[in-house]
């Protein structure tokens, strides 16, 4: 009983360190303070994507025309407003990637099972995170290059997922998704190289941070090289 109680103390302790070590700035911030709401957003997340795939299997697709279109546009506004205001709008960012969690959602929705790869699941349910721990802890300086690359990556995806969402009509004027990966692929490395001159600067940001982010994008650039070599390249071969 008595170890028990210690390691319950050892939790709490380490609990109110999560939530005292933050910036004090961002302590009011919806789904910021503490890593618990997050945490049941994720759990959420996981039960959908677990559970919605066997709901709807003897059920037809919806049909999400309308929704897609209104939504993607409305990311591609979101994508453009944080790019444009990025130093101001770190947590709208945050939240940006709970909204993003839709897209999975959707996929479910319209039986687009074969979407649900590891590397969707994996990137939207690991951002909701790092950027719970940007905001929390390091709510401006470097953080606020990745977030004004990836809301300009943002702003071409969801207009090519907006377009596409229109029908078949568009089909001829969506050349262009291999360069799309490309720009995902790119703005990976851009920040691995910028995290990368970060561990050796003379910089106040946290090399735990700059250790955190370089790993997470060294995993993305392997996820998506793999999505590229997949789609493109071994397709390209078999149409040969």
């Amino acid at each position: 009983m008595k170890d028990f109680q210690a390691m319950w103390q050892k939790v709490q302790l380490f609990y109110h360190g999560i939530l005292e070590k933050g910036d004090k700035r961002t302590d009011n911030w919806l789904l910021v303070y503490s890593p618990v709401p997050i945490s049941c957003v994720f759990l959420c997340y996981l039960i959908i994507i677990w559970v919605g795939p066997k709901l709807m299997a003897r059920r037809q697709p919806v049909n999400l025309r309308p929704v897609l279109i209104v939504y993607n546009f409305a990311m591609v506004c979101l994508s453009a407003y944080m790019f444009y205001e990025m130093a101001r709008v770190c947590w709208w960012f945050y939240f940006s990637k709970v909204i993003e969690l839709c897209d999975t959602i959707f996929f479910i929705l319209r039986k687009k099972n074969s979407q649900l790869t590891f590397l969707h699941v994996y990137h939207h349910a690991t951002m909701i995170f790092n950027w719970w721990a940007g905001v929390k802890y390091v709510a401006g300086g470097q953080s606020f290059l990745i977030g004004l690359i990836n809301s300009l990556v943002h702003i071409v995806m969801y207009m090519y997922y907006g377009l596409a969402a229109v029908g078949p009509s568009m089909t001829k004027y969506l050349w262009w998704k291999r360069y799309l990966t490309t720009l995902q692929l790119l703005q990976f490395f851009i920040v691995t190289i910028h995290t990368t001159y970060n561990l050796f600067a003379d910089c106040d940001f946290p090399d735990s941070m700059n250790i955190t982010v370089l790993a997470y994008s060294l995993s993305l650039i392997i996820l998506f090289s793999n999505f590229y070599y997949r789609s493109y390249l071994v397709e390209k071969n078999k149409k040969t």
